[in-house]
């Protein structure tokens, strides 16, 4: 499951990067990426402060640093 979360954790990081900010529901439906392994990866990329994550109403924003 680690590698997995990675391999997405890689893909989160490369389409922020290409297409800049982005909602969660937005990066899970541009990835086609299951929920918790979404969120695990943004997890990972924010333990490692690569990303920003905020919110605003009931919009999670997710944006690298």
């Amino acid at each position: 499951m680690t590698n997995i979360i990675g391999e997405m954790s890689g893909q989160v990081w490369q389409t922020l990067n290409s297409k800049g900010a982005m909602s969660v529901a937005k990066l899970k439906t541009a990835l086609k990426a299951d929920a918790f392994v979404l969120n695990a990866a943004i997890g990972w990329l924010a333990r490692e402060e690569k990303v920003t994550v905020t919110k605003k109403g009931n919009t999670v924003t997710v944006s690298l640093k």
